[in-house]
């Protein structure tokens, strides 16, 4: 996908602040027995199509809003992830500036969990 140069520039911006894992050290985490919390943060057309196994879908237009209430622990382990790496880097930003103190976005998102032939759920 394309995206404009404003798009970008907000996520390069955001990016300086987000900490960011690739698909192998989130599947890493998650394999870990440790108490983790795996978001998918993409529209719910995308989730329904198809999404990473044992993730909780909580959408990017959402999230901030019910984030407290599903994860009141603000030193919660969060692994984010969108389409492709984007939109989870904006809303690490916005959990960080909630407080939220252990929050990493999955750089390459879906497109990334599914080149590595990782776990999938419909």
């Amino acid at each position: 996908m394309k995206h404009s140069p404003g798009f970008l520039a907000l996520v390069n911006d955001a990016r300086k602040d987000v900490k960011e894992c690739n698909v192998e050290q989130a599947r890493a985490r998650l394999a870990s027995g440790d108490p983790v919390y795996f978001v998918d943060v993409r529209e719910d057309h995308e989730y329904a199509a198809g999404h990473a196994q044992g993730a909780k879908h909580m959408s990017k237009g959402i999230i901030e809003r019910d984030i407290e209430v599903a994860v009141p622990q603000k030193d919660a382990e969060l692994i984010l992830y969108c389409g492709g790496g984007f939109r989870s880097v904006l809303v690490a930003d916005a959990l960080k500036k909630m407080g939220y103190t252990n929050v990493t976005s999955m750089d390459g998102g879906w497109r990334a969990w599914n080149e590595a032939g990782a776990p999938v759920a419909k």
